[in-house]
């Protein structure tokens, strides 16, 4: 789900006196470092300033809950509070808060409609899920009365990681069983609900962590590890470069089709790479310095559908530019067959290549952002920025050799005995196509990630 997200959870408990709420959130490493800054709480659910800190947000979050009976608002009383703090990605701390709400209800035997609705956080990505129990009530209709899929935030079933439940709202339709039915007379009036269960921590992290991530917080900085951090950390930006991505992709599809240059491949692949990085700097800066004003995660997922946007349209322009490029036909006539040329083949231009490797890599990589963050974290920023520019180095060999393994590829084929229009102009056509394809999809990516659309497919 990412360092972004914020997960939710409402166990809501429907008595024949009361409706209980125990309300829990799972929050990933960046939004926990921005509440620990702006807050000052240090990360222990022992401390007394944490204790302070939980008063204030349980209020907060009561105000962002929702509940009511036949239309009729319901005093969310807080019951307890807690919360747990884990080790995330980079070192970075997690967060895990409970509260518990509680409201007292008139037992009735008519029918009635209790509708909930959780309105913090709204539009953040996560898990949200909705938990309905009865306890002396006959049930009509009901939204969420279903397993627990997540155990409370603390287990989450992998193959649902993806594309999470985002259940904000639900509702019961309910009436109370007459009590002579279901007490003896040993039996109280007025039922006490359970206690909550203790929060527990997720048994699995929900966000990513590999081997750069935790190469800011591998002891203290000597010159010995600050060469060995520098190695492994451009080896695992070469490693990331081979991982499943649009960048690298872009750089091959452009090549391919067009009359590129061993300079232009390593030009595009350092464009690439400097564009990316620079995105990384500026979304943490962001995260750091102006989350009052830009919330991150809101950030990122638009920064994905601007790239895309941007992509398809560089690529929609490349197409117009092929078509209108080199034609290539034959007449006929009294002289016999002849073949023709109207104009000579357009060769890539710097511009085309500044705006394709600009818009390709402005999605910064997540990992990359951690490593950031955290070095920020433990007062290490400047070691966090060199292991940064090293990762990027990586990235670049990796991206520039698969350039220049495009242009030997178009090379080899316009060597190939196929027609000549095949390769001056289908193919750059089709490879102009494909950045329109990946500009899209990029796009589409971004719009699923911000919740715009259903993000299933990616």
């Amino acid at each position: 789900m990412g360092n972004f997200s914020i997960s939710h959870y409402a166990a809501i408990r429907v008595a024949r006196t009361s409706v209980q709420i125990h309300y829990i959130l799972d929050v990933a490493e960046i939004p926990t470092l921005q509440e620990l800054q702006e807050s000052g709480i240090p990360p222990s659910g022992t401390d007394p300033m944490v204790a302070s800190y939980l008063k204030s947000k349980s209020a907060e979050f009561a105000n962002g809950l929702q509940a009511q009976i036949d239309g009729v608002g319901l005093r969310l009383s807080p019951v307890s509070q807690e919360a747990v703090f884990t080790p995330g990605a980079g070192g970075l701390s997690t967060m895990k808060l409970g509260f518990v709400y509680q409201a007292d209800v008139q037992p009735s035997t008519e029918w009635r409609q209790l509708k909930y609705a959780d309105r913090n956080y709204e539009g953040r990505a996560g898990w949200k899920e909705i938990a309905i129990t009865v306890s002396g009530v006959e049930v009509q209709d009901a939204t969420a009365i279903k397993p627990d899929r997540s155990a409370m935030l603390s287990d989450y079933p992998a193959d649902l990681l993806s594309s999470p439940p985002q259940d904000t709202t639900a509702s019961i339709t309910f009436r109370a069983v007459p009590a002579r039915l279901t007490q003896t007379p040993t039996e109280p009036t007025v039922e006490t609900p359970p206690p909550a269960e203790p929060l527990a921590p997720s048994r699995q992290p929900t966000t990513p962590r590999n081997a750069f991530t935790e190469l800011v917080n591998d002891g203290p900085v000597s010159l010995r590890i600050t060469l060995i951090a520098a190695l492994i950390a451009a080896g695992l930006g070469a490693l990331h470069a081979l991982e499943p991505g649009h960048g690298k992709t872009i750089v091959a599809a452009y090549l391919v089709g067009s009359r590129g240059t061993a300079r232009h491949a390593v030009m595009l692949g350092l464009i690439v790479t400097v564009s990316h990085t620079a995105a990384v700097y500026l979304l943490g800066a962001v995260t750091l310095y102006l989350q009052r004003y830009i919330v991150p995660d809101h950030l990122y997922p638009m920064l994905g559908v601007l790239s895309g946007v941007l992509v398809a349209g560089t690529g929609l322009y490349l197409l117009l530019q092929r078509f209108t490029g080199p034609e290539f036909g034959h007449i006929h006539g009294e002289g016999g067959h002849t073949h023709f040329s109207s104009r000579p083949a357009k060769t890539s231009s710097n511009r085309e290549i500044a705006l394709l490797g600009l818009t390709g890599g402005m999605v910064p990589c997540p990992a990359a952002l951690v490593v950031m963050l955290s070095a920020a974290a433990v007062h290490r920023a400047g070691f966090g920025l060199y292991l940064i520019v090293f990762f990027s180095a990586g990235l670049a060999l990796v991206l520039i050799a698969m350039g220049l393994t495009a242009l030997c590829a178009r090379r080899a084929l316009s060597r190939a005995p196929i027609e000549n229009a095949l390769v001056q102009k289908w193919l750059p056509a089709a490879s102009a196509a494909m950045i329109s394809l990946l500009g899209a999809g990029i796009a589409l990516k971004g719009l699923a990630e911000a919740g715009l659309i259903k993000g299933a497919l990616f």
